[in-house]
């Protein structure tokens, strides 16, 4: 009786909503108002101000809430364990990554682990713009750079570097840069940015570039680049084959930024359910 109403408390909590409470623990709105609201009087505290536009919690209720979590996080770790010495991963993914990174590099790989492992099932939505692991339900999201969300877990998988190239054909007429200054003589093919990132010495640059074309197509500016328009910065899974054959060539070494961590993230109190575990893992192997 002593759990009666903690994973809907839990759940009201986190999502700040009865609906998707009651959603996620796959119960009515009404069961979980009724849990909730007797395990209040069964504490004789109020947990959460309720109102028509908004769920939050009392001072008590985000006392009681870091204490539940953790229970709720040790019975899941309880049940992982036995769940771990099933010889295969099962049950319902759901993850977020970055457009073009997703297509490219991502998605073929978690096809090789959906044939290696069969009863998985996997959602995959791909967008540039950061979304809302909680709100959206998700198990994980890819991302590519500097972490700023601290209130989220990261593992690291793997890599990436940018380059800066253009076309045999196009340096032949302009000339490479060999300063940052000096792109501002050439024809930058710009992607959503009005800028492009370097390190000079030890400081991180962000210099301002400009050009004929505007793409927000990452394989757009490749072939723009292929067909001797300018000169273009992009992450080295776009570019890395046209380098290695020569149809591209690699400039401004010198002032290329470090290596960017591509991460999975995923919510604080989330415990990586098995399945999960030996995604990333899976994940950071093949990656790297």
């Amino acid at each position: 009786m002593k759990w009666d109403g903690i994973s809907e408390f839990v759940y009201v909590a986190e999502y700040e909503s009865f609906t998707r409470a009651a959603k996620e623990l796959g119960v009515s709105i009404a069961q979980v108002s009724r849990q909730v609201s007797a395990l209040e009087k069964k504490l004789n505290i109020k947990l959460l101000y309720r109102t028509t536009r908004k769920i939050s919690l009392t001072e008590e209720g985000r006392v009681f809430y870091k204490h539940c979590r953790g229970l709720l996080d040790g019975l899941d770790a309880a049940e992982q364990a036995i769940s771990s010495l099933q010889s295969t991963p099962q049950g319902k993914i759901k993850l977020t990554a970055p457009v073009t990174y997703g297509e490219q590099q991502l998605l073929p790989l978690i096809n090789d682990f959906i044939v290696r492992y069969p009863d998985i099932e996997v959602t995959a939505f791909l967008s540039n713009q950061k979304v809302d692991l909680v709100e959206g339900g998700y198990d994980l999201a890819i991302r590519i750079g500097k972490l700023s969300d601290s209130t989220l877990m990261a593992k690291k998988l793997s890599h990436r570097t940018n380059f800066v190239c253009a076309s045999p054909s196009y340096l032949d007429r302009y000339g490479a840069p060999q300063t940052l200054a000096e792109l501002s003589n050439h024809n930058c093919l710009l992607g959503s940015l009005d800028y492009w990132h370097f390190k000079e010495g030890e400081r991180e640059r962000n210099i301002r570039v400009s050009g004929s074309v505007r793409y927000n197509s990452g394989y757009s500016l490749v072939d723009a680049a292929l067909k001797g328009l300018g000169v273009v910065q992009l992450p080295d899974y776009y570019v890395q084959k046209y380098l290695e054959s020569g149809e591209l060539v690699s400039v401004l070494d010198d002032f290329r930024e470090p290596e960017e961590g591509i991460w999975a993230v995923y919510p604080q109190n989330r415990h990586l359910s098995t399945k999960i575990q030996m995604l990333l893992q899976y994940l950071q192997q093949h990656l790297s």
